[in-house]
């Protein structure tokens, strides 16, 4: 996959479907809009041409800076790639670029910059200043500019229309078997593991402190997970505790940190990719180290079950 980061670097090229959009989760119904482009792309024999804004555009236009994203640049460029994503335009998101009319930007960055034979855009995408553009204004530019636009209907899974939103509030709400189902995948986070206090290796699970890097990155509700993991192309299962340690601390950071079974390597600093399986219950506050020992052996059970099926 070519990647661009500024329209000075693309050659315009009339032959390009193209389809745009923030594709925060790259979900289900991304997920269609995206397999479209590629497949008319190939039948065609034209040129995949994705633009996405980065960073995303409600960190910049929105009061409420605090949005939390479902992808990494990082992970949402692997994602793509492995969709047969050929071309790639990562737009830098600016307030200046915010007050582009949706006129200007068909112009500029379509016609022409990119150049284009046809537009795949989600059915209810909007963009330019104000998110004054959709499907229709698309359309007035589309017949005398000679290139066609297909709008691409919600995906839904029984009656309810899958959106990154929807996922991002199941993660909240620690629902991870909703979420995972809109994906179409796990959902998952990186982290480099990190110096902790050991606490977990005196009590018999050792575990691995992950510092995430990208402060933007969700994480789910606070409690203990079922989780596959992958070190160094490596697949490996346990449990995952997303929390502050009442039972050892009054107060404190919110820390993921995974217990894998069967493990032991010396992995400081290595990154560690985390995909959520399913949740097992709440964090919770012991009154004794025994106790917190018992309850996580308890875990583990719960854990193997639920990853039995993955594990054979």
């Amino acid at each position: 996959m070519q990647i661009f980061n500024d329209l000075t670097e693309i050659r315009r090229n009339d032959n390009n479907i193209v389809t745009l959009g923030t594709f925060d989760g790259i979900h289900l119904g991304h997920r269609q809009i995206i397999e479209t482009v590629v497949e008319k792309a190939k039948y065609s024999s034209g040129n995949s041409f994705l633009i996405t804004f980065d960073p995303h555009p409600r960190k910049i236009v929105s009061s409420d800076n605090r949005l939390q994203l479902l992808n990494t640049l990082t992970e949402k460029i692997e994602i793509l790639a492995s969709l047969g994503i050929e071309n790639l335009f990562i737009v830098n998101f600016t307030k200046e670029f915010s007050q582009q009319s949706p006129d200007e930007f068909i112009l500029k960055y379509l016609i022409n910059g990119i150049g284009l034979r046809e537009a795949v855009i989600g059915y209810d995408h909007h963009f330019g200043k104000g998110r004054g553009g959709d499907i229709e204004r698309l359309k007035e530019f589309s017949s005398k500019n000679k290139f066609t636009i297909t709008a691409i209907p919600g995906y839904k899974i029984g009656e309810e229309v899958v959106s990154s939103t929807k996922i991002r509030n199941a993660l909240l709400g620690g629902d991870i078997l909703t979420a995972n189902r809109m994906l179409g995948r796990h959902y998952s986070f990186t982290g480099k593991v990190v110096q902790g206090d050991k606490r977990g290796r005196e009590l018999g699970f050792p575990t691995a402190n992950l510092k995430i890097e990208d402060a933007d990155k969700l994480l789910p509700q606070i409690g203990i997970y079922a989780v596959e993991c992958v070190i160094d192309e490596q697949k490996y299962y346990g449990l995952l505790s997303i929390g502050n340690r009442p039972t050892f601390h009054d107060a404190g950071e919110v820390i993921p940190e995974v217990y894998i079974f069967d493990f032991d390597k010396n992995i400081y600093g290595k990154s560690v990719k985390v995909n959520l399986v399913e949740r097992i219950r709440n964090e919770q506050k012991f009154s004794s180290a025994e106790e917190l020992i018992q309850q996580m052996n308890k875990d583990k059970e719960v854990g193997l079950e639920i990853l039995s099926k993955l594990i054979n």
